[in-house]
C-alpha cells in the first residue's frame, strides 16, 4: 500500500519541463559556450559548426573558409527556469551585431555573428528580439536569422575548453586550457567591446 500511495503522489506532481535547443553563432565558440553556462536554467552548451554545406567539418576547414559554416553553439535549457526569450536578450548583449565581418579580434565568415530557428514561434521571438535589440543600440543590426540546419558538434579539444585543464602552447608560452582562455579572451576585447555597445546590460562582460 506504501508503494501504491507513493506512486500515486509521484504521479500527480507536474512533470518535469522537457529540455528545449537554441543554437547561436557568436564569434568564438568557447566564449558563447562559457557564457551561456553560466546561466541559471542553461543545462549543457555544445561548440559545434552549422550553417554551410560541408558534411563533418572540421577545425581548420570551417575557420579557412569556403565551407560556409559559422562556428556555434546549441544551447540546452531548461523552459521553466530561462526562456528562449532570456537567451535573445542575453545573446545580443554578448556579442557585436552591428559587424558583419567577424567578431572582436576574430574574423572572417565563421566567426559572425547568427540566430538558427528552429520554427516559426523561434523566427518570431528571434526578430522581436532583433528589433528592440536594434531599438536599444540606436544602430543597425546585420546579425541574420536563419532556419536551422545540421549542427555537426566539434571536436573534443573544443568542447569546454575554458574550463580544460590540458597544456597548451600559447603566444604568452605554455599555459593551462583555462588560463588560455583568459588570455585569449581579455586579449580579443570581447569584453570591452561588449561594454562599450551595451554598457550595464552587457551580461556576460568581465568586470574591470
Amino acid at each position: 500500500m506504501r508503494r501504491l500511495a507513493l506512486a500515486l503522489a509521484l504521479s500527480a506532481l507536474p512533470a518535469a519541463a522537457q529540455a528545449e535547443t537554441a543554437i547561436f553563432a557568436g564569434g568564438c565558440f568557447w566564449c558563447v559556450e562559457a557564457d551561456f553556462e553560466s546561466l541559471k536554467g542553461v543545462e549543457e552548451v555544445v561548440s559545434g559548426y552549422t550553417g554551410g554545406t560541408t558534411e563533418n567539418p572540421g577545425y581548420k576547414e570551417v575557420t579557412r573558409g569556403g565551407t560556409g559554416h559559422y562556428e556555434a553553439a546549441r544551447i540546452e535549457y531548461d523552459p521553466d527556469i530561462v526562456s528562449y526569450d532570456e537567451l535573445l536578450w542575453a545573446f545580443f548583449r554578448s556579442v557585436d551585431p552591428t559587424d558583419a565581418g567577424g567578431q572582436f579580434c576574430d574574423r572572417g565568415e565563421s566567426y559572425r555573428t547568427a540566430i538558427f530557428v528552429a520554427d516559426a514561434a523561434e523566427r518570431e521571438a528571434a526578430e522581436l528580439a532583433k528589433t528592440r535589440a536594434e531599438a536599444e543600440l540606436g544602430r543597425r543590426i546585420v546579425t541574420p536569422i536563419l532556419p536551422a540546419q545540421t549542427f555537426w558538434k566539434a571536436e573534443a579539444r573544443h568542447q569546454d575548453y575554458y574550463k580544460g585543464r590540458d597544456l597548451v602552447l600559447t603566444r604568452f608560452g605554455p599555459r593551462r586550457q583555462s588560463a588560455a582562455y583568459e588570455l585569449y579572451r581579455e586579449a580579443c576585447g570581447r569584453d570591452a567591446r561588449a561594454r562599450a555597445l551595451w554598457g550595464k546590460d552587457a551580461v556576460f562582460a568581465r568586470k574591470k
